[in-house]
């Protein structure tokens, strides 16, 4: 496995990407500019390109504005790369309202979209969902249009999703993915697999080293099962995807859990190999995975695990993290080139 520097900073945080393999070949990286990962008092959303693989990238240009004095700021960027050719990054605009405790329900998700590889962007278009943590748009067989997110409900995490069918311009009210009185269930990544059915992996937020939890649907999304845990422990922010062989790949943060959790944030982000008989398992038991470590943040104040990843036509995968390690108490975004045989011997040998 190979490491490269997308971006660093000697004033800002950078946190928070995502990653995505234009039509051009081209890949784009996405993140956030903030103060610090529990400081938003600065924040907006850069964007950099590389044409060799990753293995060098452009300076940074911003999508938005500076937030500094404005009651709002922007949160964590996610992209798909949609049929008709369009890029669409969905981004949380998080209110900021001392009277309001928690403020999934009064933050909202905007879409901006791309017909030339992310050289140049729409305005924000308002989707009308409320919530925080948006998924990438999630375009389905049928046309169908998927947004996830989630907000608070009985003060627990419960996970939602909006459908559009007709290209974003409507949406329906939000409908509960997951929810479980025990469980914070939270930052989802859908996967269509194949036909109606859908695949929704979460993070479980309650800080104690829980599974990966998942809820599958059979009909487009609309409706969807009960809550069954997937064997990745300490699962935070998965991202999920299909591998060009049929593999399952899901990159994610390690949270252990135990004392401090939140003080010490996190070290470790796992990449998980599975495939698509586990992810469509109604039990863990029926479920496999291979965990391979990607990167050991080892400043002391450590954070990291919000990831993106992308493959290759010639089967190379590549990974967008961010982590703090060597930058001075700053976040970093770094790139990680690797292929399955970090997973998996050929079967021939």
């Amino acid at each position: 496995m190979q490491k490269f520097t997308i971006a660093r900073d000697s004033k800002w945080y950078f946190a928070f990407p995502d990653l995505l393999l234009t039509k051009s070949g081209t890949l784009l990286c996405s993140w956030t500019e903030c103060t610090h990962h529990s400081d938003r008092s600065h924040s907006r959303i850069l964007l950099a390109h590389s044409s060799d693989h990753g293995r060098s990238w452009s300076a940074p240009v911003p999508l938005t504005e500076a937030t500094d004095n404005l009651p709002f700021h922007y949160n964590c960027s996610r992209m798909a790369q949609l049929r008709d050719g369009r890029i669409a990054l969905s981004i949380d605009k998080i209110t900021i309202d001392p009277e309001h405790t928690h403020s999934e329900a009064i933050s909202s998700i905007f879409l901006y979209f791309s017909q030339d590889d992310g050289n140049s962007w729409s305005q924000p278009v308002a989707t009308g969902i409320s919530g925080i943590m948006p998924d990438k748009l999630t375009e389905l067989p049928n046309g169908r249009w998927l947004l996830g997110t989630h907000k608070r409900f009985q003060e627990k995490l419960t996970q939602y999703v909006a459908y559009s069918d007709n290209l974003g311009e409507t949406w329906t009210k939000e409908v509960i993915v997951a929810r479980d009185p025990n469980l914070n269930l939270c930052e989802v990544s859908m996967v269509p697999a194949g036909g109606k059915d859908v695949i929704a992996f979460m993070r479980e937020n309650s800080g104690l080293g829980y599974d990966c939890k998942k809820v599958i649907s059979h009909d487009y999304g609309s409706t969807w099962g009960p809550v069954i845990d997937f064997p990745i422990p300490g699962c935070h922010r998965p991202t999920a995807g299909w591998l060009q062989d049929g593999h399952l790949l899901i990159t994610c943060r390690f949270m252990q859990g135990g004392k401090g959790w939140l003080g010490t944030w996190m070290q470790n982000t796992f990449a998980c190999l599975s495939d698509r008989d586990s992810a469509l398992a109604t039990s863990r038991k029926d479920a496999w995975t291979r965990i391979l470590p990607i990167e050991y943040d080892r400043s002391p104040v450590s954070d990291g695990g919000y990831t993106g990843w992308v493959q290759f036509p010639n089967g190379e995968i590549y990974i967008a993290n961010y982590c703090v390690d060597d930058n001075d108490g700053r976040g970093q975004i770094r790139g990680y080139a690797l292929t399955l045989n970090d997973f998996l011997l050929p079967t021939n040998q």
